[in-house]
């Protein structure tokens, strides 16, 4: 019971060891001391709570924050020390953000019950006593044989036993869990594959041993041990061989396989984990003013306890013949009453410490990030895919970023490859009318002519054709005329291919005259020029970042055994001894300064005794259970040498539309863009000046090819000099992986120091984890800039997540970038839209929604303070509890919400068209010390004037009725709480600058119902009160017309110093932000609010808009009708 209540709380894991063994079946041994191994059920928990514990633990985690701790203690005091107010003044505003959050919580937590109860309860069929029976998904345990059919999703990761095919293979697409729509196969092990009944899988005796579950996707270790006639055979088990829980089988129909990782053990539910929490800088920002608005309210409270006890050191004070004390208050400690009157003032004014805030701030940015996903700019049509927010804590952060990190490929570039040229044996070729022509050559004979591949072309094209992952439609078959069209140029067959490049070199050959015709159990085949071919596919050393190539064993219809290998040129020439090398590298380079994307192949051949040797090594590594990865890497090393290099090839990926435009606006905005990419260093330097990343003006530094730390140094010193030197033009830096490391090592600040006096940066040859690292160099700098991380592939993810914000782009490397994404775009245009439109609205909105929120409670508790030097510090409450509980709930919460979803002060084409607006708001610029300062000497002064101003016209004696009859303390606290929050209210709507109906029926509505409310809670005696001190109050302060004349002069009062200052200052003193309002107020084009451009320019964007429309219906896209957050707020 203990090792349970420990592994629950996760002090005990219930695995103590690095792998665990699986018998098939459940067939466990019947002799020696066997312990089974406990491993999880099949159920799927996304869900936090239970019936029995949603109540504690979602009570925990609220009051784990600071402000929603801070008004628990408030409450506790008031229920056990006599207090000014009311329990409920602290207890119902805070009982009412609870509720509210955890009714929010509650409702989730129950979709997520409802889909889990969906997931778990789904049929399956599993093989147990020789026959198949139907049971639910959550009953499938670890060790079970299950069949799965055609277009079923995996309800385990399951080890594939068997298929219909006869070499056990089966097609799967795992799109629900990276996004890759490409199939992938999977095969299982001769031993298996074989058992295609459930009869003979009954008889199977087998045991699997694996590592314990981990969420990598890709990476999965272990073996099968199959007993057969007395004799044991060890296989390898990887990735290949295993089926993970929501990929779906495709082109099969049925497999068997044994599960492995059951319920939340599986690889989908590990991956399930949130990433580390973000916050952004308003979250700090609020915090910091958090403290300083305690600070002033522990001041107030100690002041007014010190001017108490001072008042009342004179006799007649401390003790009124109206207010005897009882002789248990003369005999109490001193100390206590300080103590009980200091905690009875904290009471008092607690509410300058605005509990609704976080609220509020919460509903913003969820009801916020949903414009993200309505923009119609930000819709892609081609593909049909809008943006998507991932988290919406981040949305203001989008307006403060100060560095742009970006990778090239299907980023910057398409990502779809089109085959240009190539090097075979030091000779260059290019593809003209479906032949390849060498360099200089030209050839007029018509199409149907081919001329005949020379034995280094085709050799070099059939290394093309066998060395990929390249797949093809299942449904496809070879026609009567083989694979080519009448014209002779086009292959019809359909590729499928996880990698761009791979798929533009596979359809380059076929179109050529060397074509892949598909896989056929462990051979595949090849037509040169019409002429089948079957190569046995004997091993494949998978493709990784760090060796940078991949490579195949085959065996040739000859009987040779034959490695082709094709990677980077970094990766494959210094471990190439023969071809033409040299020739090849300044190919390379010239393919790399036209911005293609450059391959190696090369090639070798084994002696029998050398493949003998390759086969043994190869098998030991793949059967280790520890260290597996590093011993395979030690014989892909000892395998892949002693190449003979064949050629190169040059694919081109062409830019995306509007890089350059965009690259030009964020430059314009103040941010630096750095481009973080694996390509070599002339490709990424050509494609940087292509997009505009380097200006053709702009002085180009290096840091390349240093193997050493010393000169790698001695470079970074002449690169400051020359800076310094040359400080009149900018200067762009490219850097490479290898000097990258060597600088990050011991000269971290030296190489900051030129970074950010370059307007541009490149880094090539980049690793994953070198991305990161460039990234969190920057993000922990001194001056700690807004960083954002944007990419489209696996490689990014690391410094997606790294980034302040991170973004990826649904492009066509798998969806890995969007799921570890903050938000996800189509296309890098979209950025300029996001960052410019939506990230400067939300910062805006945000930054005016939290100092109003702290201006509205300076001027709601000040009069309070104010009022005990009128009491003698009495703790006489100026103001009714039910007023106290409901001025931050009801009387002013909805404009400040609705402003801070709708507003819009500058029309969203204006900053579009101006990048430049983007730094009024850089570096926290709104919710710096002066706004803040500003807004808080601003409630102060509004609070002084309601209640001094409602004190001068009330005054002492003074009466306001016809009839003679004075005011009393409510009436005068009513008087001040009125006059407040018409002010407050007044304030919020000076503040804005783009009206809907929205935005008129909340702020006046706001007003109308306070004086409603206030006539029927004073107009009624209320049974359930203990007091009625307000019945009557209100409309006897409504019917007399001097209340009326001090409400209006004291509201107009503290409006007008406002009017004033804004007047002067934008006519005086303009922003670029306060110019840019003034002109987008000469021009407004109705309905689509296209305004703020030249004529012809919002005409074409009027056809644009309109021509959507008609795409849209025409599509039947189901998106709502909300272009811009303009155009949503116009049609409101």
């Amino acid at each position: 019971m203990l090792r349970w209540v420990r592994q629950q709380l996760g002090f005990d894991p219930p695995h103590q060891s690095d792998t665990r063994t699986i018998y098939i079946a459940n067939r466990f041994p019947q002799h020696g001391h066997y312990v089974p191994q406990k491993f999880a059920d099949n159920r799927i928990i996304s869900s936090k709570y239970t019936v029995w514990n949603f109540v504690p633990k979602n009570l925990f985690e609220q009051f784990r924050r600071v402000a929603n701790f801070y008004f628990l203690i408030i409450f506790l005091v008031q229920l056990m020390i006599d207090t000014p107010t009311s329990p409920i003044t602290s207890g119902l505003p805070l009982f009412f953000v609870i509720t509210v959050t955890a009714i929010k919580q509650g409702y989730e937590d129950w979709l997520r019950h409802k889909a889990d109860n969906e997931v778990n309860g789904a049929p399956v069929y599993v093989v147990r006593s020789g026959g198949l029976v139907k049971t639910r998904s959550k009953n499938i345990r670890v060790g079970d044989i299950v069949r799965v059919a055609k277009d079923e999703t995996f309800p385990v990761d399951l080890v594939l036993l068997s298929s219909d095919r006869v070499d056990g293979s089966c097609h799967v697409t795992t799109a629900s869990l990276d996004g890759e729509t490409n199939l992938k196969t999977h095969v299982a092990v001769p031993e298996t594959a074989v058992l295609q009944s459930v009869a003979n899988l009954d008889k199977l005796v087998a045991v699997i041993e694996c590592q314990q579950p981990e969420a990598d996707l890709y990476r999965f270790v272990g073996r099968i041990t199959v007993s057969q006639q007395a004799e044991e055979i060890v296989r390898p088990l990887g990735p290949e061989s295993l089926l993970l829980r929501g990929a779906r089988l495709k082109n099969t129909k049925e497999i068997f396989g044994v599960a492995v990782y059951t319920g939340m053990e599986t690889k989908m539910a590990l991956n399930y984990k949130s990433k580390s929490q973000k916050r952004s800088a308003v979250e700090k920002s609020m915090n910091s003013f958090l403290i300083i608005y305690l600070i002033i309210l522990l001041f107030e409270a100690i002041l007014s306890t010190i001017l108490k006890y001072a008042w009342q050191a004179e006799e007649k004070w401390d003790e009124p013949w109206y207010n005897e004390k009882t002789e248990h208050e003369r005999n109490s400690s001193k100390i206590l009453r300080f103590i009980s009157d200091f905690l009875a003032f904290l009471v008092l004014y607690n509410f300058i410490i605005p509990i609704s805030l976080y609220v509020t701030v919460e509903m913003q940015k969820f009801l916020g990030s949903f414009f993200i996903g309505w923009d119609l700019d930000l819709y892609h049509e081609e593909t049909n895919q809008r943006a998507q927010v991932n988290t919406s804590d981040l949305n203001e952060e989008l307006g403060q970023v100060e560095y742009v990190f970006t990778d090239k490929t299907g980023t910057l570039t398409e990502n779809e490859m089109q085959f240009r040229e190539c090097s075979i044996n030091g000779i260059k070729y290019q593809e003209v009318n479906g032949k390849l022509t060498p360099e200089g050559f030209s050839e007029d004979s018509p199409d149907g002519n081919r001329r005949g591949l020379v034995k280094e072309e085709e050799l070099f094209l059939k290394a093309v054709c066998l060395c990929h992952t390249v797949q093809i439609n299942a449904d496809q078959t070879d026609g009567a005329d083989g694979p080519w069209h009448a014209n002779g140029i086009t292959s019809p067959l359909e590729y499928y291919a996880s990698s761009p490049d791979e798929k533009a070199l596979v359809e380059a050959a076929s179109r050529v005259g060397v074509v892949f015709t598909g896989i056929s159990g462990d051979s595949m085949e090849v037509k040169s020029l019409g002429k089948p071919e079957r190569y046995k596919l004997l091993h494949v050393l998978e493709f990784d970042p760090n060796r940078r190539r991949m490579s195949v064993i085959v065996e040739s219809p000859s009987g040779e055994k034959l490695l082709f290998t094709k990677g980077a040129e970094s990766s494959i020439l210094p471990r190439s001894k023969s071809g033409e090398i040299d020739k090849t590298r300044i190919h390379v380079d010239e393919f790399a300064l036209k911005g293609l994307r450059t391959l190696c192949v090369a090639y070798r051949r084994f002696t029998p005794e050398e493949y003998q040797e390759i086969g043994k090594r190869l098998h030991e590594a793949r059967t280790a259970l520890q260290q597996r990865e590093e011993r395979l890497a030690d014989v892909f090393n000892f395998i892949e040498r002693d190449l003979e290099l064949l050629g190169a090839t040059g694919v081109e990926d062409k830019l995306q539309e509007k890089v350059q435009e965009t690259i030009e606006a964020l430059r314009l905005a103040g941010i630096k863009v750095w481009v973080l990419t694996g390509d070599k260093h002339e490709t990424a330097v050509s494609v940087s000046l292509s997009c505009g990343h380097f200006h053709r003006t702009m002085n180009i530094l290096e840091l390349v090819q240093h193997k050493s730390d010393s000169t790698c140094a001695e470079q970074l010193r002449q690169l400051a000099k020359r800076i310094k030197e040359d400080h009149v033009i900018q200067h762009g830096l490219v850097v490479d992986g290898t000097s990258l490391s060597l600088a990050l090592r011991e000269h971290e600040k030296l190489f900051m120091e030129v970074c950010k006096n370059c307007s541009a940066v490149l880094c090539c040859r980049m690793a994953p984890l070198q991305k990161a690292k460039v990234v969190r160099l920057l993000k922990t700098s001194p001056e700690k800039p807004i960083t954002l991380a944007i990419g489209d592939g696996a490689n990014d993810v690391s410094m997606i997540q790294e980034a302040h914000v991170g973004i990826g782009i649904m492009g066509k490397e798998g969806r890995q970038a969007v799921r570890n994404s903050d938000y996800a775009i189509a296309r890098f245009k979209f950025l300029s839209k996001l960052l410019f439109v939506h990230g400067h609205f939300y910062y805006i909105r945000i930054a005016t929604l939290v100092q109003y929120f702290f201006y509205k409670n300076v001027c709601f508790i000040t009069p309070q303070f104010l009022y005990q030097f009128f009491c003698l510090f009495s703790q006489q409450t100026l103001y009714d509890s039910v007023y106290l509980t409901l001025y931050n709930i009801c009387f002013t919460s909805l404009p400040v919400l609705i402003y801070s979803l709708f507003e819009q002060h500058v029309h969203p084409h204006v900053l579009q068209s101006k990048p430049v607006l983007y730094r009024d708001i850089s570096k926290n610029a709104h919710l710096g010390f002066k706004p803040f300062l500003y807004w808080t000497i601003l409630g102060f002064f509004h609070a002084f004037v309601f209640f001094y101003g409602s004190y001068l016209l009330m005054g002492e004696d003074t009466s306001l009725l016809g009839n003679g009859q004075m005011f009393g303390n409510w009436t005068f606290g009513t008087l001040v709480f009125t006059v407040m929050v018409i002010t407050v209210t007044m304030k919020m709507a000076l503040e804005t600058h783009f009206w809907t109906w929205i935005n008129h029926f909340v702020t006046w509505g706001s007003i109308v119902f306070y004086f409603i409310f206030s006539l029927f809670y004073g107009g009624i005696i209320w049974p359930f009160l203990h007091t009625q001190d307000m019945y009557f109050v209100f409309v006897q302060l409504l019917s007399s017309g001097s209340a009326w004349f001090a409400i209006i002069l004291i509201v107009v009062a503290c409006l007008f110093i406002d009017v004033v200052k804004k007047v002067l200052y934008r006519h005086l003193q303009p922003t670029s932000t306060e110019k840019a309002q003034m002109y987008s107020n000469r021009v407004a084009l109705s309905d689509e609010f296209i305004a703020l451009q030249p004529l012809s320019r919002a005409r074409n964007q009027l056809s644009k808009i309109r021509w959507k429309k008609r795409v849209q219906s025409a599509q039947h896209v189901t998106l709502l009708k909300a272009g811009t957050e303009g155009r949503t707020i116009g049609s409101c």
